[in-house]
């Protein structure tokens, strides 16, 4: 643990600072891994090994649909960790989705094994797992809501306000997979505001 002493310092100081022995234990067997742009991190029915604690990148998660549509799911960015990772863990189910990186991602990975351990021998560990587990759970069933109760005009102006940006550097097939739907209804919306624009001006 000690060539990770930063990474831990300046990603999850909470571990750090903690005395617990079972987080040390924790870290100490920790295993700083790599994963390339693009690279599958798990898929459908795939076993759950490793409990990982991203530092840099991002992880998206995604569903297929029937059709072949790729539907995302959410994000596992810095400093977070996956709420399916957390949830497969805790039930011994398998994976309902699959995990693709996106850019290059550097994690800390721990074993099933050291997971379980330091679940059973510390409260701080316990309270972090189910936090983020609840955290993330949330945001996941807030996403679902606006998936069925908003319209898609809703869902669209929201995630290009959600940029801050006045030039928006995204693809129609970009903004249908953020929002779940097909690419040709976010260009027939994008049209719609592109010609009341016209009409008010």
């Amino acid at each position: 643990m000690k060539n990770n002493q930063d990474l831990w310092v300046n990603y999850f100081p909470q571990f750090i600072k903690n005395n617990d022995k079972g987080i040390q234990l924790l870290m100490d067997s920790s295993t700083l891994v790599t994963f390339s742009a693009g690279q599958q991190l798990f898929y459908p029915g795939s076993q759950c090994e490793n409990y990982l604690l991203v530092l840099t990148g991002a992880v998206k998660v995604q569903i297929m649909s029937d059709n072949g549509r790729e539907v995302l799911l959410y994000h596992v960015r810095s400093g977070d960790s996956c709420v399916l990772t957390t949830s497969c863990l805790l039930s011994g189910d398998c994976y309902p989705a699959e995990g693709i990186s996106e850019g290059e991602v550097q994690a800390f990975a721990i074993s099933s094994h050291a997971f379980y351990r330091c679940m059973e021998q510390s409260a701080f560990f316990r309270e972090f797992v189910f936090k983020n587990f609840s955290s993330r759970l949330a945001k996941l069933i807030s996403r679902m809501e606006t998936v069925v109760f908003d319209t898609i005009d809703q869902r669209i102006c929201k995630v290009l306000l959600e940029t801050g940006e006045k030039v928006i550097a995204k693809t129609h097939h970009e903004l249908a997979y953020e929002l779940g739907t097909a690419r040709e209804v976010v260009s027939r919306h994008l049209k719609n505001f592109e010609n009341y624009v016209e009409v008010t001006h």
